[in-house]
């Protein structure tokens, strides 16, 4: 009876501890993640017989980053041209001030717009019915764009740290960058090319056949794709709320809910070649496809 016991509290261990692999992503409904439309899945690769056949080979290169350029934006107002510049500049002395300190961090200003501003003043004359609102100048707007360079992940927050001294908060967005995607398309052609070749011998030993490609008619499509992270960013909402009946004259006021963001990267499930294939940040994903349709000449 006690082993039974033990028994029945571990495969409940198990349970709740499978049930917290999932992760709160799927807790609300059931997420889609979209992957490639680099070909077709990996039940339907390759067909034929020995008068026609086609291979279909997809290789998948997941690549860390060595470069990272962050964008922050600059607003600023000011009564007067003179103020708001002088504004602006005392605010982006603070930031190069504070970049200096970073080792291997670059700076670029990208100026946005610089337009002055209106507002709706009510005319105050006694007789003026219904009352007469003008448009009149009430100063100026410069928006720039601070592009911060850096090599180190962890440099990020050093950055965001410098631009917050300098009320700069609006973070736009984080580029990623690799100095090797020639090499890196190069190295996933030749494993997918290796791994066709196999394809081939294996179609060769199934059909009983020598496949002498001179006798074939030959199709051959071939093609890269490159995902970066910024595109593989999805949303969620992960909340318990109980159901109300009331009637419907009756007002409900909701609790805003928090929408969470999180990187999901293309799964390899669909892939005959991975390289890499542990993602634990943030990747560039190289893909390559290689299609070869082959026609027996009559």
């Amino acid at each position: 009876m006690k082993t039974f016991s033990m028994l029945g509290v571990l495969l409940f261990m198990l349970n709740t501890v499978f049930a917290q692999v999932s992760g709160n992503a799927n807790y609300k409904q059931k997420v889609y993640i979209p992957t490639q439309n680099i070909g077709q899945n990996n039940f339907d690769k390759g067909y034929g017989s020995d008068q026609s056949f086609t291979i279909n080979i997809k290789g998948l290169y997941n690549v860390s980053s060595n470069a990272y350029v962050a964008v922050f934006s600059l607003t600023q107002l000011g009564k007067t041209v003179k103020e708001v510049n002088q504004l602006t500049d005392d605010r982006l002395n603070k930031v190069k001030a504070g970049i200096k300190q970073i080792s291997g961090l670059e700076l670029h200003l990208d100026m946005i717009s610089f337009v002055p501003q209106y507002e709706f003043q009510k005319d105050k004359k006694a007789f003026n019915k219904p009352p007469t609102y003008n448009e009149t100048p009430q100063g100026f707007e410069i928006k720039k764009n601070i592009h911060i360079k850096y090599q180190q992940p962890n440099q990020l927050n050093q950055i965001i740290a410098v631009c917050s001294e300098a009320d700069i908060y609006d973070l736009v967005k984080v580029d990623y960058f690799s100095e090797n995607l020639s090499k890196i398309k190069n190295t996933l052609r030749d494993k997918v090319i290796a791994q066709f070749k196999k394809k081939l011998n294996n179609y060769q030993q199934l059909l009983g056949v020598d496949l002498d490609l001179q006798n074939y008619q030959r199709q051959l499509a071939d093609g890269f794709k490159i995902v970066y992270p910024v595109e593989m960013y999805h949303s969620y909402q992960a909340y318990s709320s109980a159901p109300l009946y009331v009637p419907s004259s009756n007002q409900v006021n909701r609790v805003r809910k928090t929408t969470t963001k999180y990187y999901q990267p293309i799964i390899d499930k669909e892939f005959d070649v991975v390289i890499h294939p542990v993602v634990h940040e943030p990747v560039i994903q190289v893909m390559y496809q290689l299609r070869l349709t082959l026609k027996k000449k009559t």
